[in-house]
């Protein structure tokens, strides 16, 4: 009995044994491995409006102070008038940049032409006329890209099929001069299918950036309010592939928040101050 007894528990004793081994030498699941972004070498410079800290925004003179400044883009803020013609105005009305009153979209071009931005700049007015798109176009005759903005009117996709004849037209149907940005999810989607070798940008209003969406969305580049980013936003977008283009809402803060922004290795930065940026990013 004593001798069963023995090998019964010698037999228990090795299967535990072998038991104890497998358990231990089970490799466990290595985690999935989240690549790690790469170190923006170059950040993008984007004239926001122009060099508006210098002249009127939205006019050639300020995409020309611009342009000398060797800006990687020009942002353009597109509105359509009541005759269908696309000009250079960010607001919904010609009231705060302007001598003139209304909305753009209930003015024709020629109650447009009527009117002329106002501004003050060391201590002189300065003024200018509103230019159409394609008076930009003729004024830099290809030679510099342009970042802009589209949007929707009265609710429709009613500007982008123009844009994209104009584009056709002055020869800049090409990622290499023309990338476009819009807070409208439809208006990009449109513009994707018109000119489908454009890069195309979808931007976040101030406190509404959702990553989840920005990860979702099949756009290659995020724009969003400097105040709305965080390290987390951008690594998880670098690792998708997309870049981070951050705009500054708050002039007072802009230099501080550039500051943090380079930190954080951002992608492009939309400027009002070209001299400034370019100082910080060592350009």
């Amino acid at each position: 009995m004593s001798k069963r007894r023995d090998i019964f528990l010698f037999t228990i004793l090795i299967v535990l044994l072998l038991c104890l081994f497998g358990f231990l030498g089970k490799s466990k699941p290595e985690a999935e491995e989240v690549p790690k972004p790469g170190v923006v070498a170059s950040p993008k410079i984007f004239a926001h409006r122009g060099a508006i800290n210098q002249f009127n925004e939205n006019t050639i003179t300020a995409y020309k102070i611009a342009s000398e400044e060797n800006v990687d883009a020009i942002e353009i803020d597109l509105r359509m008038t009541k005759d269908n013609v696309l000009i250079a105005m960010h607001d919904e009305t010609i009231d705060r940049t302007t001598n003139g009153t209304g909305r753009v979209s209930e003015l024709t071009l020629r109650d447009i032409k009527s009117c002329v931005t106002l501004g003050l700049y060391n201590g002189e007015i300065t003024m200018e006329e509103i230019p159409t798109l394609g008076e930009v176009f003729q004024a830099f005759g290809g030679s510099q890209k342009f970042y802009i903005e589209t949007r929707l009117v009265y609710g429709e996709t009613a500007m982008e099929e123009v844009l994209v004849r104009m584009l056709s037209d002055y020869n800049l149907l090409d990622k290499e001069k023309v990338a476009i940005q819009s807070f409208s999810v439809e208006s990009l989607e449109k513009m994707a299918d018109l000119a489908p070798d454009l890069r195309l940008t979808l931007l976040f209003r101030e406190g509404e950036f959702e990553l989840d969406k920005a990860l979702e969305v099949d756009f290659p580049v995020i724009g969003m309010e400097s105040t709305d980013v965080t390290a987390e936003a951008v690594n998880a977008l670098h690792s998708q592939g997309k870049e981070v283009h951050v705009f500054f809402n708050d002039s007072e803060t802009m230099e501080e928040q550039q500051e943090k922004m380079k930190q954080l290795n951002i992608d492009g930065y939309f400027t009002d101050n070209i001299s400034y940026t370019k100082r910080l990013l060592g350009k």
